[in-house]
């Protein structure tokens, strides 16, 4: 019995080796890029002292953390790691917060472009420093809702000896009952649902700016513009990943193969990318940003 134990074991890890290996690779590659974009934005002091780019060191920091995090827990679960619930609940605690701390300061991100573009005279006063540390706070505690939620249904539901169990830890491993998971769904779509209104009102909001503005206010206006359709994107990658488990819960009853792959696919397109976005969106489009960035490098690489 333990030698077939071992083989299954080897029959599911082997095929998965290439693929662990490109993860790993995307990995590092966005961790790295994230590093350098976060020592850039301690280069200059109108970065720190700006609410766009504040916002913009906290999505590199929960991306980044969120990366990692899972990739560890990915690793974990090829070779069939486990270990105690309770310790498995300190990590998840973590990972459901920060999955949601990125969407949020996204919606946020996009109040602020809205704000810049829609309510000039105001921006100053409404987007200062303070302010910034308010809704980095607000962030936080919003993004702990689910979280609360989803621990509090399990404390009420799991048994004493189940904290004691080992398992292979995941999100999934707290939903005991098929209710518990579609709340959690309810609660991610509401929060969605509010975001991408957000996000869809202040783009009709911009756009109506961009088509009475000329000249560089049009230029600028079209660049926010810009700015707010590739935020929504990134949400609406968000989102689609809501949606995964529910796929990946219908397919590993047809074959488990197809499902290895399902789970591989998902999570690189709904987890690595949208993550991947954001040093695009104001790392390298962004003017300010990308001369700091160019000038940490020597100066013959640049000239190349």
């Amino acid at each position: 019995m333990a030698g077939n134990n071992t083989l299954i074991c080897a029959s599911l890890v082997q095929p998965l080796t290439d693929r662990v290996n490109t993860v790993q690779i995307l990995v590092i590659i966005f961790l790295c890029v994230n590093m350098l974009l976060i020592v850039t934005f301690f280069k200059k002091e109108c970065f720190y002292t700006s609410a766009r780019y504040i916002l913009f060191f906290v999505t590199l920091l929960s991306d980044s953390f969120l990366l990692l995090m899972t990739d560890i827990l990915l690793i974990l679960t090829v070779f069939r790691c486990s270990f105690q619930v309770c310790l498995c609940i300190i990590i998840s605690l973590f990972v459901l917060v920060y999955s949601i701390v990125t969407p949020i300061t996204l919606t946020a991100m996009t109040l602020e472009c809205y704000v810049a573009i829609c309510m000039p005279l105001r921006h100053g006063q409404l987007c200062s420093t303070r302010s910034t540390m308010y809704c980095i706070l607000i962030i936080h505690g919003l993004s702990s809702g689910p979280c609360i939620l989803i621990l509090s249904m399990f404390f009420a539901t799991a048994s004493i000896s189940f904290y004691k169990q080992y398992a292979i830890c995941s999100v999934e491993m707290f939903m005991l009952y098929r209710w518990q998971d579609h709340v959690r769904s309810a609660v991610n779509q509401f929060y969605f649902l509010i975001m991408g209104i957000t996000i869809a009102f202040s783009y009709v909001q911009i756009m109506k700016v961009a088509k009475a503005a000329s000249g560089e206010n049009k230029k600028s206006t079209q660049k926010g513009l810009r700015t707010v359709i590739l935020h929504g994107f990134q949400l609406l990658l968000c989102l689609l990943r809501l949606w995964t488990p529910f796929i990946e819960t219908a397919v590993i009853q047809v074959d488990l193969n197809l499902y290895q792959d399902l789970r591989y696919y998902n999570y690189v397109l709904f987890n690595i990318v949208p993550r991947c976005l954001s040093p695009l969106i104001y790392g390298i489009r962004d003017e300010k940003f990308f001369l700091v960035l160019k000038n940490i490098f020597p100066a013959s690489s640049c000239s190349k």
